[in-house]
């Protein structure tokens, strides 16, 4: 059966310009290891959006360690993943218990384009600062640095070049192409 695992307080805004607040579910699956994924409560009732499956874990006791550790960019980036085109399934959840029984399923919307997802959104963590979106940068692996180049379409090189860059060099790209694209006071 799954269950709520955190209530995030902090309010979520999404890229449809409304304001989400976020949950971590979970629930055992037939093999006996732990699923994740994020439902979200729309402020003004529209009703709830859930991820895919965002986690994989072998117990009850991980995928509840991995739910605490998720910060308000995985939660943002989640968002945006979550409202893509296509068809959500939306319901409005008792508050303390999830709305669905597991994660959205693979591949349940063909039409979805399909792309490379990034752990983060590198124009909504350079609203924060320079400074923050390299600390946060710094904090990944390479290949997540190529796929934030690759899902924000900040640059057209091809997958094998950017994948032989160092991650110094990718982080370099981002900031660069972040910078340029933002208009000045934002």
């Amino acid at each position: 059966m799954a269950e709520v695992f955190v209530m995030f307080s902090e309010a979520i805004s999404g890229p449809d310009g409304r304001t989400y607040s976020a949950r971590a579910c979970g629930g055992e699956m037939a093999d006996g290891r732990w699923q994740g994924w994020l439902e979200f409560d729309a402020a003004d009732g529209s009703g709830t959006h859930r991820s895919p499956r965002e986690t994989t874990q072998p117990n009850r006791t991980d995928l509840a360690y991995w739910a605490t550790g998720l910060t308000p960019v995985y939660l943002e980036g989640a968002l945006v993943r979550t409202l893509r085109p296509g068809p959500v399934r939306a319901a409005a959840p008792p508050p303390v218990k999830p709305t669905f029984d597991g994660p959205l399923p693979r591949g349940e919307s063909p039409d979805s384009p399909s792309r490379t997802d990034a752990v983060l959104n590198p124009f909504s963590v350079y609203r924060k600062g320079e400074a923050v979106l390299r600390a946060q940068l710094e904090a990944l692996a390479a290949w997540h640095l190529v796929n934030i180049v690759e899902a924000s379409e900040l640059s057209t090189e091809p997958s094998g070049s950017l994948n032989a860059m160092t991650a110094d060099e990718l982080i370099e790209l981002i900031v660069a192409a972040v910078r340029q694209e933002t208009p000045v006071g934002n």
